[in-house]
């Protein structure tokens, strides 16, 4: 049976994405994991894998296309299915062969809701409850089900005003990112359906069945007036344009696995090689012919301040009792980025842990927890409560302040590449930080 690749929900409220690029043309063969292509949100652009292993057919929408969430975009199967030609309106795309047996469950018409995709290596959700029950009505923003994933557990609204036509999972049960999981139509159902993914056996209902006929129809026109060959380079090089100011831009997925093998990807920037980076250009990164160490020790500054007393436990005490700031590591993101001069996201590490903060030019109160997939602009790794007594770890992919307990005080310790910071630059970051962290009332903002 081919296996339908859907526009993903990125976002909880997203109603559609950009595909900027395909990384497999119709006709290849993909396995399960492959990145497939990249899309655009309002948000982000992010690569979205394939989850079937098969051949690459029926490409119904190519790069620059805005695609609404849940329409079926392409189909991965055997080789003759993937040469198949693709339906011609968007009933057909889920229509059974003529001999077919009739479907056990008659799902009726309307708006798909769809299990959204909460992170980005999530697969699948936990339904913790339903908020509306079969038949209900329902407004666009109501809380209609609850949804939890390895991370947290989230309530996602409805995005469509009408009544509760049918549920396709119950409380309990898991559905994969993508799936319909219920349909709201325009009228009252006269039987409403309500219905468990076990019940629906193997034939999940797709999320082009349960769209309503109108925009079905301009979908499938669209599609059809879409050549299914054109050549997705140009798209690519578009979109592959380098940082005006000089930051690496690659994808969260190309950043993890980097840092775990330990492959810097600046050096791709400094070959010439096009941005943002992708897994696969991280074949390209192992390549490159090996620097030399005098070379990268030049591109490195290192500065070390001594602090004989530190303030910040004291004061972090203090702000939470007077003013509620009980995050003490969003504290040490607001020191930073004031440090810095400018508004940044600012990583704050443990030796187990990281959290990312949005740090704007204004009060310590206005510090907010950023987006998990942020890139930072400066990382501040906390290794107070460690025994490690000082660091030479060399310069990553943003500037790192690294604090190491020392007595009642501390060593605080800069560490960057040459293009990250200037050497004025890194000696003011430090310099202001090192006495923020030793007289922080005396700097407040």
């Amino acid at each position: 049976m081919p296996h339908e690749v859907i526009m993903p929900a990125l976002g909880m409220a997203q109603d559609s994405g950009q595909i900027v690029a395909w990384h497999k043309s119709p006709g290849d063969e993909v396995a399960a994991g492959d990145v497939l292509f990249e899309v655009e949100t309002d948000k982000a652009t992010m690569e979205v894998e394939a989850q079937a292993n098969g051949v690459l057919g029926q490409v119904r929408h190519e790069a620059g296309a805005d695609v609404p969430v849940g329409e079926v975009i392409a189909m991965i199967g055997t080789s003759a299915e993937a040469t198949a030609p693709a339906p011609s309106d968007g009933n057909a795309a889920s229509a059974p062969p003529p001999d077919a047996a009739a479907p056990a469950h008659e799902i009726p018409d309307g708006h798909g809701v769809i299990m959204p995709a909460l992170g980005m290596a999530q697969d699948s959700g936990l339904i913790v409850a339903w908020h509306k029950a079969p038949g209900d009505a329902v407004a666009s923003g109501d809380v209609l089900f609850e949804v939890e994933t390895d991370k947290s557990t989230v309530e996602v609204e409805a995005d469509a005003n009408g009544f509760v036509a049918a549920l396709l999972a119950e409380a309990g049960e898991e559905a994969p990112v993508g799936e319909v999981i219920a349909v709201i139509s325009k009228e009252k159902p006269n039987a409403p359906v309500q219905l468990s993914r076990s019940a629906l056996g193997d034939a999940p209902a797709s999320a082009a069945a349960a769209q309503p006929a109108e925009p079905k129809a301009k979908a499938a026109a669209t599609a059809a007036e879409t050549p299914t060959s054109a050549p997705r380079a140009s798209a690519q090089s578009d979109s592959r344009a380098p940082a005006p100011d000089g930051r690496i831009l690659a994808s969260p997925k190309a950043r993890r696995l980097a840092l775990e093998q330990g492959l810097d990807l600046t050096r791709l920037a400094e070959a010439g090689h096009p941005q943002p980076y992708h897994v696969a250009d991280l074949e390209v990164l192992r390549a490159l012919p090996t620097k030399a160490p005098e070379a990268a020790a030049a591109s490195a500054r290192r500065l070390t301040a001594d602090l004989a007393s530190e303030g910040f436990s004291e004061f972090a005490a203090w702000a939470q009792d007077s003013a509620g700031l009980s995050d003490a590591a969003a504290l040490l993101a607001g020191f930073a980025g004031a440090s810095l001069g400018r508004a940044a996201i600012v990583a704050v590490e443990t030796v187990n842990t990281q959290r990312l903060y949005q740090v704007p030019l204004g009060p310590l109160g206005d510090v907010t927890e950023a987006d998990p997939d942020s890139s930072p602009d400066l990382c501040l790794r906390d290794l107070r409560l460690s025994r490690i007594s000082g660091v030479d770890l060399g310069p990553e992919d943003c500037p790192t302040l690294t604090l190491c307990a020392d007595g009642a005080g501390l060593v605080v310790t800069l560490e960057c590449a040459a293009r990250n910071l200037s050497a004025r630059e890194a000696v003011t970051l430090l310099s202001n930080f090192a006495a923020r962290m030793e007289q922080p009332v005396r700097h407040l903002l």
